[in-house]
């Protein structure tokens, strides 16, 4: 997979000088211990890194900036052990640029009643100096997420790791480059979307080129590459010769080998993360590029069909916030196809005409090379496969003009009934939550788009708290919702982003 960076986070512990030094080698050696058992847990996918008891202005100030200059800090991780008098945060907390985390927590689990005394309420007083922590940053309008709880339980490490695949995405929004080959999909109105707002507000940077540029890449790749990626296919792919003839059948999927080799060093070479293809645009490709799209995507590539650059740009952003995540389930680009309306079993089958990421994928994968209305070339070859079960999310940037909104679904992935033989694509089934009826209504009011970025590994939390850091708008379609209040919370929104 494209990689992101090797990513750490800051641990940083406030205080004050009041106390006397003993209780700040106390506070210290509370944080060291900490941190260690944080690192030590096995829960968190990065490791926290530990800085120097904050007691001033100056301290404070000099730490926040060394961490907007870390590359390798994706984000500080705050908690008060002591009092910390919150005006000596606020000029260091208006140049910190990066994901934050409050971390009300303390280091003791429970208050020791046989032994307590001044000393040790001094000493211990999370609950009193987070609360004046967490009043300036309110009142400064920064946005960070809260975490409540005792630090060594499983619970609090859960939420801090799951906000630390927030905060890479975060940091990673600002690398994600889309490269186009071709425009969007004549008259279809979601997908389009303001590039010159996207950088701005995310930091994508959307470019275009014309698809013969990628032509040449594809032409210039040797038969001994396409054969070594040919055996590679073999090796983990069941061929689906069906009616056709053996030879003529690997022609095709040679065809895809060479779009792969070939658009993988066009994108490398000027470090695209993000490809975004169109069937009526396809210049001198012999096919419609779909096995080679769905091995980029596995690859960590985003993708998007028909001209969507902003499903491209979050299919890609999803696959870098779940790259540290174990054993992880997959993340794909999806489009909604067709439902099943039969009372009790209700759901929307997922697909696209080729491009559906094999990390999805519960047991074989084949390889099928059928005909393709859209296009007019010669038959793609594609991977054919169905897709795992479980909890998901499925998520839609729109454009409304004057902002972007983000859309959240909690989505069920089901086994269907019965096999399709004779559909030649891979397919998912899921029921949106909290049904189909008030799930495909809150969808359309919403307006969300028929593309989505679609994961098993991220919660509708984790997009929630990516939202919120980038200034946006997030609407949430879960088991709690009820149309009519959704309704309410949309009017609303329109005053707030007016």
């Amino acid at each position: 997979m494209k990689t992101a960076k090797k990513y750490k986070f800051w641990f940083c512990t406030g205080s004050q000088d009041l106390y006397g030094d003993m209780c700040l080698r106390k506070v210290a050696e509370h944080a060291a211990k900490m941190v260690e058992g944080l690192n030590q847990s096995g829960v968190l996918p990065f490791e926290v890194i530990l800085k120097p008891t904050l007691i001033s202005q100056t301290s404070i100030r000099q730490t926040l900036n060394d961490a907007n200059n870390d590359e390798e800090c994706a984000g500080v991780i705050t908690w008060m052990h002591t009092f910390s008098p919150a005006k000596m945060w606020i000029i260091g907390l208006q140049e910190y640029k990066k994901p934050l985390c409050h971390l009300h927590t303390q280091f003791n689990e429970a208050i020791p009643y046989d032994s307590i005394d001044m000393d040790f309420m001094n000493e211990n007083q999370s609950a009193h100096g987070d609360r004046e922590y967490g009043h300036i940053v309110s009142r400064m309008g920064i946005e960070r997420k809260i975490i409540v709880g005792h630090w060594a339980k499983t619970k609090v490490q859960e939420q801090l790791a799951n906000w630390m695949l927030t905060a890479v995405g975060v940091m990673e929004s600002s690398h994600i480059r889309v490269c186009r080959f071709g425009d969007n999909m004549n008259n279809v109105a979601v997908t389009e979307g303001d590039k010159v707002e996207a950088q701005i507000k995310f930091g994508w940077e959307v470019d275009h080129y014309n698809v013969n540029d990628v032509v040449e890449y594809v032409n210039a790749v040797s038969p001994s590459e396409v054969n070594a990626l040919m055996e590679e296919y073999e090796s983990k792919y069941q061929m689906l010769f069906e009616t056709r003839d053996p030879e003529e059948f690997k022609r095709h999927v040679a065809a895809q080998a060479q779009i792969e080799i070939g658009m993988e060093k066009f994108l490398e070479e000027r470090d695209y993360h993000a490809v975004v293809t169109h069937f009526g645009m396809l210049g001198g490709l012999k096919q419609l590029p779909g096995l080679a799209i769905q091995r980029l995507m596995e690859k960590g590539y985003g993708f998007g069909g028909e001209g969507d650059w902003k499903t491209a740009a979050m299919v890609r952003l999803m696959k870098i916030m779940t790259q540290s995540v174990k054993n992880p389930k997959g993340t794909s680009f999806m489009e909604d196809y067709t439902y099943h309306l039969v009372r009790g079993k209700e759901g929307i089958l997922q697909s696209h005409m080729l491009e559906v990421c094999p990390t999805i994928a519960e047991g074989p994968i084949s390889i099928k090379v059928n005909p393709l209305t859209m296009g007019n070339r010669e038959d793609p070859a594609r991977l054919v496969f169905t897709s795992k079960t479980g909890p998901g999310i499925a998520t839609s940037l729109i454009d409304l003009g004057n902002r972007f909104r983000l859309i959240i679904n909690a989505v069920d992935c089901k086994k269907c009934e019965h096999s399709m033989p004779n559909l030649p694509v891979a397919t998912a089934f899921w029921t949106p939550q909290p049904n189909l009826e008030e799930g495909a209504k809150a969808w359309i009011m919403t307006g969300g788009a028929h593309h989505t970025a679609f994961s098993y590994d991220l919660t509708v939390e984790q997009m929630v708290d990516w939202a919120d850091v980038m200034g946006i708008e997030s609407v949430v379609i879960d088991k709690n919702t009820r149309t009519c209040e959704l309704k309410k919370e949309l009017r609303w929104n329109n005053m707030y982003y007016k």
